[in-house]
């Protein structure tokens, strides 16, 4: 009958976990010197393992509970100081990254890496550039910025690329989409919050960005422009 293969499958998982062993975190049967070591191992492996950055909540799971994280870090930070790679904090949590002193060496060796930062064209970085600095944005609001429209398509390989994702509607007509940021972005471009961003005033007088404003907001949404994405 249907009902008999419950208990049963509620019985293996609850086997599986049985099976799986204790993870020790305290360590208090090791010297002072050596629990610390392995807290930094721990600390490290996990870090090196994840294809996301790894908050603090996430490494506490595997160090005893009056470790200091952030010692651990300082330790690590200090350890990997001759190696071609480092511990770099990014969106709210820690990540190995290869230093930039061997990024031509990386380029020439054409092997493929775990860079999480997507092949961009031009037109595509300048828009997130521009979302990244005014999220959240409108699609419509996005056009009125660079002076012609900007494509569903182009925030849809925003989005595809995991650099954007929906922010509240407008109060606006219509009420469209906005758009913001994810940590997927703070992450692929090395930056720990969205204040690390370069000062748009710099930008600015660089070209390299600009905005069409009017007493220093974004002129009033075109309705034509602002359907539902």
């Amino acid at each position: 009958m249907a009902g008999t293969s419950r208990p049963k499958s509620r019985r293996k998982m609850r086997s599986s976990e049985e099976d799986e062993p204790l993870l020790d975190r305290e360590l208090g049967d090791l010297p002072a010197d050596l629990r610390w070591r392995e807290w930094m191992m721990r600390v490290e492996a996990v870090i090196f393992a994840s294809a996301e950055p790894v908050s603090r909540e996430v490494l506490a799971r595997v160090v005893g509970k009056d470790c200091s994280i952030d010692l651990l870090i300082d330790d690590l930070h200090e350890e990997l100081r001759s190696r071609p790679y480092e511990l770099v904090s990014v969106a709210g949590g820690w990540q190995h990254r290869s230093r930039s002193a061997y990024a031509v060496a990386i380029r020439a060796s054409c092997a493929p890496t775990r860079s999480a930062t997507a092949m961009l064209s031009e037109h595509e970085s300048m828009v997130l550039m521009a979302i990244a600095y005014f999220q959240p944005v409108t699609r419509s609001e996005l056009s009125k910025i660079f002076g012609k429209e900007v494509s569903r398509d182009t925030i849809s390989a925003l989005r595809g690329a995991g650099f954007l994702s929906s922010g509240p509607r407008s109060p606006t007509p219509g009420a469209p989409y906005t758009y913001v940021t994810t940590k997927h972005f703070l992450s692929a471009f090395g930056l720990e919050t969205l204040r690390d961003l370069p000062d748009m005033e710099a930008l600015e007088d660089a070209g390299l960005l600009s905005r069409r404003v009017e007493d220093g907001s974004v002129a009033d949404s075109d309705p034509e422009l602002d359907g539902i994405d």
